[in-house]
């Protein structure tokens, strides 16, 4: 859980800017968009085996 306290002289948009940082450090954004739809079986298996393709591929360099 994300939490921002507001100092004493901050601005929202500051508090803001903080809270979105604090967001994407903890890859909130990333989790909710992976659980946003079901994913099949194969739909994962293939999503995996693509990623690990992708691994390779760097790493071969």
């Amino acid at each position: 859980m994300t939490q921002i306290i507001l100092g004493d002289h901050e601005g929202i948009e500051l508090a803001l800017r903080r809270f979105k940082r604090q967001v994407s450090k903890a890859g909130i954004f990333a989790d909710m968009k992976k659980h946003r739809h079901f994913e099949t079986p194969i739909e994962k298996r293939k999503r995996k085996a693509l990623a690990k393709q992708k691994q390779r591929k760097r790493n071969y360099r």
